[in-house]
């Protein structure tokens, strides 16, 4: 294909039409009892293109979706492709100033917001003055309420013939901005070119070979990457079918694997340890899934998983800005580790001085691609967090691994003080700023605790101003009004003092090697229920 073809055809809903070309009508996604052909895939979008194009949206514009796992939240990101829009998918579960910042942060002109998440939208929409437009999706026959913004039915507006003005798209352009993890600062928003989404879904075909007979199921939302990138754009491109859930359940996971018949299923943080929480059954492995990709499982978790339920698991390394640089593949496999480098990028392991480590020994990990438009163009209005990320021409990580003799990389830690809870990024800069405006509050610092899901639990220490007073209960119930559930601290221990360095920073180090201490109060052992 020539260099001009390619930049044409590597955009996500070219991907599509090449699908029904080749499909027709073909079941493509399920979601309850709902069934979705390729053509209907596409009609829907069109008509999801021609509604937003008729609210002035066009080529360059950025629209936030605030939705749950549901097949409108698929016509939408296919739709805003064929305007060459961009999509800003937010966390269901943001509220107050973190909504506020990535909303405004990323221009959106329009916030598309399932009507359960109205009480978390509209409190914020005075603050949010370059979003002109709202787009109400309600269940049918529901009544919406009237906004302080302008506002429009998604049923009525979608009610359209699907006759929109084409846009030239090419595989260069944007298509998402996606927010990372602020670690040291406020979350970033990685601005990732179509040609990405399509790298990503080869990357998962290659390594779990899968194709047109396999069935893949996606109970992760949405609004991540991975369920977009790592399990819809796959099964499209391969001709699988795809099951999409609400969400994950554990109750309901196997029931439905085997109901649909799916082959595959991309898990993260703490789902296998979940798994293995049921009892153990006879039949445990009578069920057609094959392959289950993700990362992290330690060596007996492994073997376990995979003896039990007589299915193989396939890991790599990957980030949201750089997609999968290593990955274990069927014909190339190593449990428990990272897999190897991909042919069509360049990874280092350097110490502090940019020096290469050998094998065994643990930096940080670098990368740089080998194709175009196959990574982040950029930390959207951020030029210095980019030019930061790039130093040297190499993507910095700001994790730690190794490799070892044979070429397989493993996980060691992370270079940031980012959290990981039950598969969700934390920012602890995030967490520190809302506790730290509480008036009660001198100052805080979260931190990771050890966690028996095989992830992170978030603690939080702090110290009080003086002669102010606060309980860890009257801490989490402020924190509850201003952050997501996953955020919030299971952890609360109040100090006299934080420990400092010299330049009065705070010993981040030493509060997470210290860990649950006897004057740690625990949120779960005192009953305290979250509010979602």
């Amino acid at each position: 294909m020539k260099s001009d073809d390619k930049a044409h055809a590597r955009v996500i809903h070219q991907t599509l039409k090449r699908q029904v070309a080749q499909y027709g009508n073909r079941d493509f996604f399920r979601f309850k009892e709902q069934v979705f052909g390729y053509e209907d895939f596409d009609r829907e979008s069109d008509r999801v293109a021609a509604g937003l194009q008729s609210l002035g949206i066009g080529k360059g514009d950025k629209v936030a979706i605030v939705m749950n796992n549901r097949p409108e939240f698929l016509f939408l990101w296919f739709g805003l492709s064929k305007l060459g829009a961009i999509e800003v998918p937010i966390n269901t579960a943001h509220k107050g100033d973190l909504l506020t910042y990535m909303v405004d942060k990323a221009d959106c002109r329009l916030i598309v917001v399932e009507s359960p998440f109205l009480d978390r939208v509209e409190p914020v929409l005075r603050d949010l003055p370059k979003v002109e437009n709202v787009l109400l999706l309600g269940e049918p026959g529901e009544t919406l309420p009237a906004l302080d913004k302008p506002n429009a039915d998604y049923r009525q507006l979608v009610a359209n013939k699907g006759i929109y003005k084409e846009e030239e798209v090419l595989w260069s352009d944007p298509f998402i901005i996606m927010f990372t993890s602020g670690t040291t600062g406020p979350s970033k928003g990685s601005l990732m070119p179509h040609n990405y989404a399509l790298y990503m879904g080869e990357c998962v075909i290659e390594s779990t070979d899968y194709d047109d007979k396999d069935c893949l199921y996606n109970a992760l939302p949405l609004f991540h990457g991975n369920a977009q990138l790592l399990s819809t754009m796959p099964a499209l491109m391969s001709g699988a079918r795809m099951v999409l859930a609400e969400r994950f359940s554990a109750s309901r996971f196997w029931d439905d694997i085997k109901r649909y018949g799916c082959t595959e299923f991309n898990y993260i943080g703490g789902i296998l340890p979940i798994l293995l929480k049921a009892d153990p059954k006879p039949d445990d492995a009578d069920n057609p899934l094959r392959v289950m990709m993700g990362g992290g499982a330690p060596m007996d978790l492994f073997d376990t998983i995979e003896k039990r339920f007589g299915v193989t698991l396939i890991e790599g390394y990957g980030m949201s800005e750089i997609g999968l640089p290593l990955m274990n593949t069927l014909k190339a496999r190593k449990p428990a580790t990272c897999g190897k480098s991909r042919t069509d990028c360049l990874v280092r392991v350097v110490d502090d001085n940019g020096d290469e480590r050998g094998a065994h020994q643990s930096g940080e990990l670098l990368v740089r691609p080998l194709k175009p438009y196959c990574m982040l163009l950029e930390y959207y209005k951020m030029p210095e967090k980019t030019v930061e990320a790039f130093r040297d021409l190499w993507f910095h990580t700001d994790d730690y691994l190794y490799c070892d003799e044979e070429g397989y990389f493993h996980f060691v830690d992370r270079k940031k003080d980012a959290l990981r809870r039950r598969g969700e990024n934390i920012s602890s800069y995030e967490v520190e700023k809302v506790i730290n405006s509480h008036p009660a509050v001198l100052e805080s610092a979260a931190v990771a605790a050890e966690s028996d899901m095989g992830e992170d639990e978030v603690l939080v220490c702090l110290a009080l101003k003086p002669g102010a007073r606060l309980t860890p209960e009257e801490l989490i119930d402020y924190c509850q009004e201003r952050m997501a559930y996953f955020m919030i601290p299971r952890y609360v221990r109040i100090m006299a003092a934080l420990p400092k360095t010299p330049t009065e920073r705070v010993k981040k180090y030493e509060l997470r090697k210290q860990g649950v201490t006897q004057d740690t109060w625990d949120r779960e052992k005192a009953g305290v229920k979250l509010k979602r």
